[in-house]
């Protein structure tokens, strides 16, 4: 009996020692800490790794969360200056960075960053409209974090960032809003639509100006060379003619050639022929075989006496010409229908003679 209460005592004391022992060892994870208290009172903090604390006497809290920490708290109404009602969602960046202060400072230092967040939020927003809200999201995001990083500095918490994550009008509000920026859609559409139309007028504009100033250019030019080519074709010929030594009695030659083209008209009833054709052709074969006069334009040639045997071929060719239109004209005479025909007939140096022919 006195052995089996001597075993039991034993192993009561072995397991109070295991139990003691256990209690005594604390082993803090990495980024963690954990206050100690010793009869009620602060003694230390606990770093990571092994620590050993007296069993019965220090009380270990629980571990604090030492690495940076995101807080998104819920949608809170805010009121702006024009007195409209928004949600405003934000979300808290912040780091514990004194365990002792973070865990005696303040009861719970979560929902003071929160309230202090709101109070802060209501305050700035307060002095914004609407629209200004909307678009100066880095002013209040800068003017929450001063406020709130110098209030949490007692309590042992740094404050990185604080962003507004949502910012919700009134339905009404959004309404109006996006009728808003449909119309001012619409505007920039007509205007640039108004701009590219402008701007397709006047490159057309610019493109026919082009387009009718070559074409003036072009003509111009034209007319310039036909002029430039006509006029160097009445100077070779009015050579020509000087060089050749020309007299009066050349236009009855010519005169002859021209007589059987009055006839070719389909609209011709009566054709013109001198009456003496055949003093007319005597005095043409004179006017070749003659000797002409020198003219001023052929000073230069070199004088002759009698006419080579070119010259009496060129005479005879012109005499042999002139008896060819004296013939076509005769047969044109005969070819002219007989109805309301007339046949003039000039006298050379006497009055004229008119002779009318009918069915």
């Amino acid at each position: 009996m006195e052995i089996s209460a001597l075993l039991v005592a034993s192993v009561l004391v072995a397991l109070l020692v295991v139990f003691a022992v256990l209690r005594a060892v604390r082993i803090v994870p990495q980024a963690r800490a954990r206050n100690v208290e010793r009869l009620g009172r602060y003694s230390r903090t606990l770093q990571p790794g092994l620590n050993f604390v007296i069993p019965f006497i220090d009380r270990v809290h629980p571990a604090l969360d030492l690495r940076e920490q995101v807080v998104s708290f819920q949608p809170q109404p805010v009121i702006t200056e024009d007195n409209l009602v928004v949600e405003i969602d934000t979300v808290l960046y912040f780091q514990i960075t004194d365990p002792r202060a973070a865990a005696y400072e303040i009861a719970s230092y979560l929902q003071a960053v929160e309230q202090l967040t709101v109070t802060t939020l209501r305050n700035v927003v307060g002095s914004m409209d609407l629209e200004k809200t909307l678009t100066s999201r880095d002013t209040i995001n800068s003017q929450l974090r001063g406020v709130l990083d110098e209030a949490t500095g007692k309590w042992g918490i740094r404050v990185n960032r604080v962003e507004i994550k949502a910012i919700d009008p009134p339905k009404t509000i959004k309404d109006a809003m996006e009728k808003q920026m449909r119309a001012e859609r619409d505007k920039r559409a007509a205007i640039l639509g108004a701009e590219g139309q402008r701007q397709s007028q006047i490159l057309t504009a610019e493109g026919d100006k082009q387009a009718a100033v070559l074409r003036a250019e072009g003509n111009r030019t034209a007319r310039i060379l036909k002029a430039e080519g006509e006029a160097k074709a009445i100077e070779e010929v009015f050579q020509a003619v000087h060089r050749n030594d020309p007299d009066p009695k050349l236009l009855a030659y010519q005169y002859l050639q021209t007589l059987p083209q009055l006839a070719q008209g389909p609209g011709n009833t009566f054709f013109v022929i001198p009456s003496e054709v055949t003093s007319a052709l005597q005095s043409v074969s004179r006017a070749f075989t003659e000797t002409l006069p020198r003219s001023s334009a052929v000073r230069d040639r070199p004088a002759t006496d009698e006419l080579g045997a070119e010259t009496a071929a060129e005479v005879a060719r012109a005499a042999n010409a002139a008896a060819e239109a004296v013939a076509d004209a005769a047969e044109v005479t005969t070819a002219i229908p007989t109805k309301s025909t007339r046949t003039r007939t000039a006298a050379t140096g006497t009055a004229g003679l008119d002779r009318e022919t009918g069915d």
